[in-house]
């Protein structure tokens, strides 16, 4: 009989950071989904008030899927290299973010106030939930120098 450890995914640290996350999110809620014969879930499946927003993959590559104003779709796309598509998922509105993608470093000009009062308010988790996951994942992982 196999122990219950060895069903239960180890998930990486940027994953775990961006589940926190995600789980803290006012009226979100987590549905785990099992694909085919699996018997532990590889994704999670987030939803505030039944609509979903994200879906976290938890077995295998980090990466999640975010819904996300189609305007900031295209943008993170062209700027981060480990933004993309990757689902049947109207593309328009969902971006895929591999969180182990490298990603570029900041501008040297940007200072911590200058993007808090650049940010808009949005109307539901998803719109502006894409920017600061990627934001994120670069903020837990450790810095590579040349």
């Amino acid at each position: 009989m196999a122990s219950r450890e060895s069903t239960t995914p180890t998930l990486g640290r940027r994953t775990v950071t961006l589940k926190a996350h995600l789980d803290a999110t006012p009226g979100a809620v987590a549905e785990p989904l099992t694909m085919g014969r699996a018997s532990a879930p590889s994704v999670l499946l987030y939803k505030v008030m039944g609509k979903m927003f994200a879906i976290l993959t938890i077995r295998g590559v980090e990466n999640v899927i975010l819904k996300c104003d189609p305007q900031l779709a295209d943008v993170l796309r062209e700027k981060y290299e480990g933004v993309g598509h990757r689902s049947h998922l109207d593309r328009r509105f969902w971006i895929s973010v591999n969180l182990d993608a490298p990603r570029p470093p900041p501008p040297a000009t940007a200072r911590p106030g200058q993007r808090a009062n650049r940010r808009r308010k949005s109307r539901s988790p998803g719109r502006d939930s894409a920017e600061r996951v990627i934001v994120m994942a670069d903020s837990s992982s450790p810095r590579r120098t040349p």
